[in-house]
């Protein structure tokens, strides 16, 4: 072993040891696949139109949906609680760092959601990592939609159950794979997205609901992209489908539609007691600052108060969706549910960096989604409702213009 170092009778390699050289093929082949990413600065937002590098573009790539990240409201009632709070919670919700504020969001969200109570996790992918893993364990069984968010994935490995992936939106397979394995293991926990991020379709929720029911096992449903844009009142996916609610288990986030930071899971007051007990991403972490807790819970009374942002941001939803119905053809498929997330194919991942970039040049941006994120690269547009129609014109001029100059899509 070359430049090594001799402690304890142990030799151990020297810092620039071929220990990481690895590191420089992996980024090497990440490169060649054309999977390579980096974070690019905004330099003014948030809101339909941004500064990116020095480059003024209309924003197709925001999570802001009802664009409440940058309200007066909201900013108001952040910049009120640090004045009387400071700017961290300074400990974990179990210890020193649990506060009114805290409650009031939490009880906020169960009565906006309808369930017995809610509990605030520090971002929304801790909500899911800490709930999948304390309700199940290595004698339980896990269903999964292959097409789930990262955090349900992760969250699913971490647990220690079985895990099995049924085909996505599939719930004839789910059956089938209940009535395989279901009687094998002592829990059972269903998981899906309710909008999912990439593809901006829903679940079967209302297929998934009595199938959960039938097989005595617990449904929980990520929201992060319902949340504040589905339904009539912007409660969500339950309230899209016009379901009752029910004792399925449901998540999101305060990071999206509420443009502030977070997640929360709302249920019975029986699950919310357990997880305060045996979640260990809420119970080993600083609670949620003052001022994202106050900004959520401002954002959520603003919605309650104001349904036709969501209205707004539907009919923008289906502007965008009816031209490019006319434009892409082929290359789209639109879901019937109105859901904010629109995209277009493309053919590899090369083709979907070099439709962003053009895209980037007409003053569009729209981010090019590439594997592993994917199975199929693509572009993919987040609608706001702030949006105008001049902005989701000039993005269909753009992606015209494109299309002009190559092979027809």
């Amino acid at each position: 072993m070359v430049g090594g170092v001799v402690l304890f009778g142990l030799k151990f390699m020297a810092i620039g040891s071929t220990a990481y050289t690895w590191l420089e093929d992996a980024l090497e082949t990440i490169q060649r696949a054309h999977w390579y990413r980096h974070p690019q600065i905004i330099t003014q937002g948030p809101g339909p139109k941004i500064e990116l590098e020095g480059q003024r573009l209309i924003n197709f790539a925001s999570n802001d949906y009802l664009g409440l990240a940058s309200h007066p409201h909201l900013k108001t009632a952040a910049t009120k609680a640090i004045a009387e709070w400071g700017t961290g919670s300074t400990g974990s919700r179990l210890l020193s760092g649990h506060r009114q504020f805290h409650e009031q969001l939490e009880q906020a969200i169960a009565q906006w959601k309808g369930t017995e109570a809610a509990l605030v996790f520090s971002s929304g992918y801790l909500a899911n990592l800490g709930t999948i893993t304390a309700l199940v364990g290595k004698r339980d069984l896990i269903l999964a939609d292959e097409y789930n968010h990262s955090s349900l994935k992760r969250g699913a490995q971490l647990s220690g159950a079985k895990v099995i992936n049924y085909d996505h939106g599939c719930p004839e397979v789910l059956t089938d794979l209940l009535v395989q394995h279901r009687d094998h293991h002592r829990r059972c926990l269903i998981l899906s997205d309710g909008v999912f991020s990439m593809d901006g379709d829903l679940c079967p929720l209302p297929q998934l609901v009595p199938i959960a029911e039938r097989f005595e096992s617990m449904l929980l449903v990520d929201d992060a992209h319902g949340t504040g844009t589905m339904g009539k009142t912007g409660t969500g996916c339950r309230e899209h489908f016009q379901l009752p609610v029910g004792d399925w288990i449901q998540v999101g986030t305060l990071s999206k539609a509420l443009g502030s930071l977070g997640g929360y899971v709302a249920g019975s007051t029986a699950l919310i007691d357990f997880l305060r007990n045996r979640a260990a991403t809420w119970i080993y972490t600083t609670g949620l600052s003052p001022a994202d807790t106050a900004a959520a819970l401002a954002a959520i009374e603003l919605i309650q108060r104001e349904p036709e942002r969501v209205a707004q941001l539907q009919h923008n939803v289906d502007y965008l969706a009816k031209g490019l119905e006319r434009l892409v053809k082929s290359n789209f498929r639109r879901s019937p549910s109105n859901a904010p997330i629109l995209w277009v194919g493309a053919a590899n991942p090369a083709n979907a960096l070099e439709m962003a970039k053009y895209l980037r040049d007409q003053g569009i941006f729209a981010p090019a989604i590439r594997p592993p994120t994917v199975p199929h690269s693509r572009l993919r547009f987040s609608v706001m409702a702030t949006h105008s129609p001049g902005h989701i014109d000039q993005l269909l001029e753009a992606l015209n213009r494109y299309y002009l100059h190559q092979s027809p899509p």
